[in-house]
């Protein structure tokens, strides 16, 4: 894949994060245009639809939950699932988005402007996703997400199999790693996220990293 292709600017202004009602919503609306996209996670915030109508809102929680890339916690079953899948990089992205969207998943919201907005950032070169596979060919499971600098946004992942998402979310972690990425934001710590390490960090302390992670060039495994 080459360098990812920076779209037109967006003509919208976000309000600064701290404007963050208690729920983290720091606007409702705008569009979901690859610009806008991208400005907004610049600034620290995300997009996640919001109320009866789904219109778009734009999120800043705090505290924020980040995974620290030398703190994944890997028991030892999490390792030998590991041994059962094959890791990809981009070679499913949009059957993975599909994957994370399913309705029928619990507290699903991944609609189709969202699918579309992510799968028109892949085609730029700035989302990405990583896929687990079985030994005959079977997509186990996935996880995708924004990379901008030293940045992935992580947005969701799905599994068909036993611990595949788990196993993506090591070969993310050992890839980032090894191509100097600094911070993995996961937006809200789950029970699920902080049995694999993740934690919770003040929202002006996530700020402060997003912008060293912005100063860093984009890994190699993106633009390969």
């Amino acid at each position: 894949m080459a360098r990812p292709v920076e779209p037109p600017p967006t003509t919208w202004t976000f309000p600064p994060p701290h404007a963050a009602d208690e729920d983290g919503i720091v606007g409702i609306g705008a569009d979901l245009e690859p610009g806008t996209v991208l400005a907004a996670y610049r600034r620290g915030l995300f997009p996640m639809p919001a109320g009866r109508g789904r219109v778009p809102a734009w999120w800043s929680p705090d505290p924020r939950g980040v995974i620290p890339l030398d703190g994944l916690q890997v028991s030892r079953s999490l390792r030998r699932s590991c041994q059962r899948y094959r890791i990809g990089v981009d070679t499913a992205f949009e059957a993975v988005l599909h994957g994370c969207a399913d309705p029928r998943r619990r507290g699903a919201w991944i609609d189709r402007r969202m699918r579309a907005a992510y799968l028109r950032l892949h085609e730029l070169g700035w989302a990405h996703s990583v896929e687990a596979w079985t030994a005959d060919g079977e997509l186990a499971g996935g996880l995708y997400g924004i990379a901008i600098g030293g940045l992935f946004a992580g947005e969701s992942m799905f599994h068909r199999h036993r611990d595949a998402s788990k196993v993506t979310l090591v070969g993310l972690v050992e890839r980032l790693v090894h191509g100097g990425a600094t911070l993995l934001d996961v937006q809200w710590t789950t029970p699920h996220l902080a049995s694999l390490g993740a934690v919770e960090i003040p929202r002006e302390e996530y700020l402060s990293r997003l912008a060293e992670a912005l100063s860093r060039p984009l890994p190699a495994l993106w633009t390969r």
